[in-house]
């Protein structure tokens, strides 16, 4: 009865008009669907006023209520909000993270769609009006708006953590929404989360009666587009040295943000081929790798603008300067570098770098690599192909990382000796139907013979049959902070951060050029999010054969004869036939250990020594304070601490002072004194002055006897001796937990967070100093902590995802 109603009314109004080429119009014919009807139907607001409203309106409000979960590839339902474009694509019933046979078509917003008619083909639905433009239509079949009105009548339950994230990958078309709307009554949106405030949905619904219209595109300045063209011109000179040059730095900067140094905080660029020149449109090239042929003969890397929200899941910056650009000169150009003819594009289904840039200088690559190590180590983990749990089961929660020495002395043995073992160094296939488990174990065989190569080359070439001491790691040239990291796995995703960071770990990586090249490839430029499960897996598991690898590199400084034992107590389940079979240790094949020890404990009193290769670096802020320093697991007293580590430089945001007595108490505590928390925590302070509030990151690293294991959510999980890590500013793009605590009851927190240890006690933490999904100050919260990470860290700075919250 409602649609003859409105239909009948409808009619009546355009006759009223003279609007003729509308008569004998009826209502099926303007739904999207003859059974959208049938959901609640949604009246306008007679109170606005049309044409006031466009995307620039209520991209702020997408962005912060939206995008903080509909970002991404993993974007639940592919329902991108962080663009207009992601708007007009809609959503996909289609997951990307399943188990299948086959590869399906990729679906990358920008590139694989140019319309909208090119994303309906593709199995995409509306999520806006696509029929006639009218306010009753414009809100009745818009999906979104649904979804937005579902969220008002029934509201979030009193426990907003009783409902199962994982449903929102319940993807409902319009045709579909009736019954969803029934069968999920709380699945409105933001999903499991507070409702928007009355204004705040008041907007966005005004803003689609009005026909969601977009906003015009940013104009860039002029001080802009001449930086642009100076780097376009730079990336496409026609020498053969630069056009291999430019494919390098394409194949390894292609995910990234660009930002160039002195323009708008909030300026980035990726960097993409595309069919026209500059100086022309932006028309880009949808090759799924970067190392593939572009299907045209001509084509131009260009600087495309990032014109989406940007979320810190997927926000890695890469700085352009004139700095820059003189370094990759001198590093690639200068001596001047013969290359007679760039070579042809790899025939193959995967990467093969080590053949493809042979004519570039190893060391040039590898220091190109090592300069922005920590851009480098970012895109990577945050690389779809690590988004899962057994995505990121490859690695322990704690990791410290450090680098090879380059020997730019060495170039042509080293070159000639990857050449002749690029056979052994290839990587899963990227592209067609991939082989399983036997192209894996083909993998780990031709890895092992690589490495006894390797062991061979090393002493005889790198170490001139010498022992091999700290020298052989990069210190980073007295001005680089990039030479010590530390990688946190947070279960199903990963981030890293500058320094030696936490106490001190049980393991740790040396990552030489080969490896890092390869972890880069296989993580970045050589997995398929849209390939098949074999494909995900072999993948997967080449992860644990080369982080195997970066642990033996770290086991040689060890004595040789304690190699064995020290590995064995790395990971005691190895022991375990299957569980030994993905682990490739090779610690007998190499020279002794020149490194003077004290102790017959080695590998921590081997992690002591790592912060003093590095030079101390200039520090800008005048006596800062400084960072917890490392120190054993067991105690951790500040008798037992390590020399403080001096070598890299304070990050940015320094901690407060005046709270250094409490972080020191939080980063000492362990085991069961941590049970109430989560993999990563968002910790504000409140004071006086809400402006200078400091935040911290606390950082659950838990202890796991073996890694790699696929399907093995328990991995050997001993909860008795984790650890926590504290670090100044937010660290991390998907917190499980906000907790606000008034400076003054800093002791309280930390005594009441000891004793959670039961579900009472956890409930009484949580409800004292813990923000739930259901509290009405939610949003104020995220608001922020989002805030502080901007304030902190401009150009680094995107939203945190939601998608976690709550778990623990």
């Amino acid at each position: 009865m409602r649609k003859l109603q409105f239909s009948s009314l409808l009619l009546l109004a355009l006759a009223a008009t003279g609007i003729a080429y509308y008569k004998g119009i009826s209502l099926s014919s303007l739904m999207a669907d003859k059974d959208a009807g049938k959901a609640t139907f949604i009246p306008i607001n007679s109170k606005h006023k049309p044409g006031r409203l466009n995307y620039a309106s209520v991209q702020p409000l997408l962005e912060s209520r939206c995008a903080s979960c509909h970002a991404g590839f993993d974007a639940p339902c592919q329902l991108q909000l962080t663009s207009y474009e992601g708007l007009q694509r809609g959503a996909s019933k289609q997951p990307l993270y399943e188990t299948r046979l086959h590869a399906i078509p990729p679906s990358r917003l920008f590139i694989d769609g140019k319309s909208t008619e090119d994303w309906r083909k593709q199995g995409f639905f509306a999520v806006l009006n696509e029929k006639a433009n009218f306010p009753e239509l414009n809100l009745n079949n818009s999906l979104m708006a649904k979804l937005l009105v579902l969220k008002r009548n029934p509201p979030l339950p009193d426990n907003g953590n009783a409902l199962d994230p994982d449903h929102s990958d319940d993807c409902p078309t319009l045709a579909e929404f009736a019954d969803f709307q029934h069968t999920q009554p709380f699945a409105g949106m933001p999903y499991t989360l507070p409702n928007l405030n009355p204004s705040e949905q008041e907007t966005l619904l005004n803003w689609l009666q009005d026909g969601a219209k977009n906003s015009l595109p940013p104009v860039l300045s002029e001080p802009a587009l001449a930086e642009i063209g100076k780097w376009e011109q730079f990336l496409n000179d026609t020498t053969p040295a630069m056009q291999l040059t430019a494919r390098y730095l394409y194949e390894h900067l292609f995910t990234g943000h660009l930002h160039i140094k002195d323009q708008a905080a909030n300026e980035f660029y990726r960097l993409v081929r595309a069919k026209t020149p500059p100086g022309q449109a932006i028309e880009e090239l949808d090759n799924l790798h970067p190392f593939t042929a572009p299907a045209i003969g001509q084509f131009y890397y260009r600087l495309r603008p990032v014109t989406e929200t940007l979320a810190d899941k997927t926000h890695a910056v890469y700085e352009l300067s004139d700095g820059k650009m003189a370094r990759l000169k001198a590093l690639f150009l200068s001596p001047a570098t013969t290359v007679a003819q760039p070579p042809d594009y790899a025939t193959t289904p995967y990467a093969q770098p080590f053949s493809s840039f042979k004519d570039l200088p190893v060391a040039a690559r590898y220091q190109f690599l090592l300069d922005d190590a920590h851009y480098f180590l970012s895109t990577m983990l945050k690389s779809p192909a690590l988004n899962s749990q057994e995505g990121a089961n490859g690695f322990r929660d704690q990791v410290w990382i450090a680098f090879w020495q380059p020997r730019t002395e060495l170039n042509a043995q080293t070159n000639q000796f990857l050449s002749a073992n690029a056979p052994f160094l290839r990587l899963p296939t990227a592209s067609g139907e991939s082989g399983g488990f036997a192209e894996w174990f083909e993998l780990k065989s031709l890895q092992q013979q690589y490495l006894a190569n390797k062991a061979t080359f090393t002493e005889t070439v790198l170490l001139n049959n010498q022992e091999i001491d700290l020298k052989q790691l990069w210190d980073g040239g007295g001005s680089n902070d990039n030479a010590l990291l530390t990688l946190f796995r947070h279960n199903d995703n990963a981030s890293v951060v500058k320094g030696l960071q936490g106490k001190t770990p049980d393991t740790a990586w040396v990552i030489d050029y080969p490896l890092f090249e390869r972890l880069y490839y296989l993580l970045v430029a050589d997995f398929n999010l849209y390939g098949d499960s074999a494909h995900h897996l072999n993948t997967r598991l080449t992860l644990s054969l080369l982080r195997s690898e970066a642990e033996n590199n770290f086991l040689h400084f060890l004595p040789k004869a304690v190699r064995p034992a020290v590995h064995a107590s790395w990971y005691p389940d190895l022991g375990n036939r299957w569980l030994g079979v993905f682990s490739t240790p090779d610690f007998a094949n190499q020279s002794e250990s020149a490194v003077s020890y004290q102790s017959q404990d080695y590998p921590h009193e081997l992690l002591g020594k790592l912060p003093k290769i590095v030079a101390p670096l200039p520090i800008a802020a005048a006596n800062p304070p400084a960072l917890p320093a490392p120190c054993p697991q067991e105690p951790c007293t500040q008798a037992s601490v390590p020399e403080p580590i001096v070598a890299v430089p304070v990050p940015t945001p320094l901690p407060d002072p005046q709270f250094d007595g409490f972080i020191a108490q939080l980063n000492a505590l362990k085991g069961s004194e941590i049970t109430a928390l989560p993999e990563v925590s968002f910790l504000r302070i409140t004071t006086a002055t809400p402006d200078q509030d400091p935040v911290y990151t606390l950082i659950r690293n838990r202890y796991l006897s073996h890694v790699g294991v696929m399907f093995d959510d328990g991995q050997g999980w001993q909860a008795d001796k984790d650890t926590l890590t504290v670090l100044p500013g937010l660290v991390g793009s998907y917190p499980n937990q906000f907790f606000k605590v008034a400076s003054e009851q800093l002791p309280d927190f930390a005594n009441q967070l000891k004793q959670a240890q039961t579900d009472t006690a956890m409930a009484q933490f949580y409800n004292k100093y813990g923000v739930a999904r259901n509290d009405p100050q939610f949003w104020a919260s995220y608001d922020g902590f989002n805030q502080k990470h901007r304030d902190g860290r401009p150009e680094n700075g995107g939203i945190f995802d939601l998608s976690r919250y709550g778990r623990r």
